[in-house]
């Protein structure tokens, strides 16, 4: 039976070892390695908080790259980095997350990537929307321009 991804996702993570080492799966997609730091875990693979740094960042980086190019804006590339600042007592999630674009464009102006980042701040990144109101999350944008 085939799942319709806008209503309902899955996912199944099976212990790899006798320690926290987990392989995960969505569909049939590559398996992802999941593990946990020493001395729980031997390191040998994502960690489930860096697995969420990553889905916020192809999320927001997704949602502004559409929108700019409905725009009719010239992208040549583009990166998306996110840090997380860690509670310090438990649970030790993240208390501040930064993320940072840097936008390869001849024509994108910084009140562009404003605008943008906006509508999918508000409305179009589930996983920052989720985050929201738990979680701090401070933007900024360099924009290198190129002719």
């Amino acid at each position: 039976m085939e799942i319709d991804k806008t209503t309902e996702l899955r996912a199944s993570v099976k212990l790899v070892n006798d320690r926290l080492k987990f392989s995960g799966e969505v569909l049939n997609n590559n398996p992802v390695e999941i593990d946990y730091i020493s001395p729980l875990g031997d390191n040998d693979g994502y960690t489930s908080l860096e697995l969420l740094l990553l889905s916020l960042s192809s999320c927001v980086g997704s949602a502004v790259l559409t929108f700019l190019r409905r725009m009719q804006k010239e992208i040549s590339g583009c990166e998306v980095n996110a840090r997380g600042i860690r509670n310090t007592s438990h649970p030790t999630g993240f208390k501040t997350i930064y993320i940072d674009f840097v936008i390869n464009s001849s024509d994108v102006t910084m009140d562009d990537f404003d605008k943008v980042l906006k509508l999918a701040e508000d409305s179009y990144c589930p996983v920052w929307a989720m985050l929201k109101g738990n979680v701090e999350i401070i933007t900024g944008c360099n924009i290198v321009k190129h002719k």
